[in-house]
């Protein structure tokens, strides 16, 4: 790793106030073109000050930072012990039931990731440094406190493709899902993305647009100093009804969004609907050094197809516009397959304490990613790209 190896040892932090802001972005990105803004300090720690991620609500912070001898941060991690299995996005609920049924304790377990943030990206966050070996070491570092702890089981989700290609080479078990992701080859306007869609599929994006914005509505798009508090007033009203419906209880507080606005302005991107002169809807966006990342949506008011639009086509066109090569629309929703989004793989980690589950959740998890793959191939064969000239001769008769 360094010239400091014999001298280096890792520190576990309650909080990511423990350590230097400006070290741990260093680690988290040392590369401005691939700015990745939910592994900044400034994220993980509004998660933190805000009470949306703590003890109480079954989150123990347990950070992972590799230090030298001087006591310079080399690697970090993000990492907490959990009381359950919510705001993950990957799904163990069937491996918990299975150690209940056979009278063991699944929780408390480790995870190593970006809470209630289904975005894939770096979870080892090494900076310049010899990202294998430093990788290596924090995986040992984290399977050891999942001993300290006696938990049943160390998880590492949404990896990037190296990443989870390096942890299967240091003994952790490997698990696949997908997401649906919008690539933009470098077009010059939405027009140019629809004339790569077969011709229905072109007529039935246009009119869902259309449709969206029938009833008298607009759309703003605000990022930076133009987002004030009331309009995050706005969108958490909104982002309380989705929660509410999908989960029960929204993940995050009122008081995580102002934080978020005063830490990351420049980050987040909101996308609002307007009807009679008050907002009706909104989703929030947050800008990467690649890529457009939807997180949150919710309305209070029904429209035919604004959810499309508001999450989905403005999405696209402000990548566009902006050059972004890439929006990652979030877990779920394979209705995002017809309108331009295309299957992509997600990747997880992970280490199983008791050897025989360990070795039933391998057997399962092999048999898990064939079908993962399978079933990329086939979505990817379903969707509203344009194939050639018979595809498109064929589509419009």
């Amino acid at each position: 790793m360094t010239e400091t190896d014999d001298t280096a040892r890792v520190r576990i932090l309650a909080s990511l106030a423990e350590v230097d802001a400006t070290a741990w972005d260093a680690l988290a990105n040392p590369d401005p073109s691939a700015y990745d803004p939910f592994v900044t300090h400034a994220f993980l720690l509004a998660l933190e000050t805000s009470g949306s991620i703590q003890p109480d609500t079954g989150w123990l912070p347990q950070h992972l930072v590799l230090e030298n001898g001087d006591g310079k941060p080399l690697a970090a991690m993000p990492c907490y012990l959990k009381g359950h299995s919510m705001g993950e996005f990957v799904f163990d609920h069937g491996w918990a039931d299975a150690y209940a049924r056979a009278g063991k304790d699944y929780y408390p377990k480790m995870l190593g990731a970006v809470p209630v943030t289904p975005v894939p990206g770096k979870r080892f966050l090494t900076g310049t440094g010899d990202t294998a070996a430093l990788q290596k070491t924090l995986t040992a570092a984290a399977i050891d406190l999942t001993k300290r702890h006696r938990s049943s089981s160390l998880h590492i989700t949404f990896l990037d493709q190296a990443q989870f290609d390096q942890a299967g080479k240091d003994g952790l078990l490997q698990r696949l899902g997908h997401q649906y992701h919008f690539a933009n080859p470098g077009y010059g306007g939405f027009d140019d993305f629809l004339a790569t869609l077969v011709s229905r599929k072109r007529k039935n994006l246009k009119r869902e647009r259309r449709d969206a914005l029938a009833n008298g509505i607009t759309i703003e798009w605000l990022s930076g100093a133009d987002i004030t508090e009331r309009h995050w007033d706005a969108f958490f009203e909104f982002y309380q009804d989705t929660g509410g419906r999908k989960w029960g209880a929204p993940y995050l507080n009122r008081a995580f969004f102002s934080l978020l606005g005063e830490a990351q302005a420049k980050d987040c991107l909101l996308i609002l609907a307007k009807r009679s002169g008050r907002y009706i809807a909104g989703a929030l966006n947050m800008i990467g050094g690649e890529a457009l990342f939807g997180r949150y949506w919710g309305c209070i008011e029904q429209h035919p197809f604004l959810h499309f639009e508001v999450c989905y086509y403005q999405a696209i066109d402000f990548a566009i516009a902006n050059k972004l090569k890439r929006v990652e629309a979030g877990a779920g929703g394979e209705h995002k397959l017809v309108r331009g989004y295309e299957p992509m793989n997600t990747y997880s980690a992970h280490w199983i304490a008791d050897p025989r589950f360990r070795k039933a959740i391998a057997d399962f998890l092999a048999q898990e990613r064939r079908q993962v793959e399978r079933q990329g191939e086939a979505m990817s064969e379903m969707g509203p790209f344009r194939k050639g000239p018979l595809q498109e001769k064929k589509d419009e008769d």
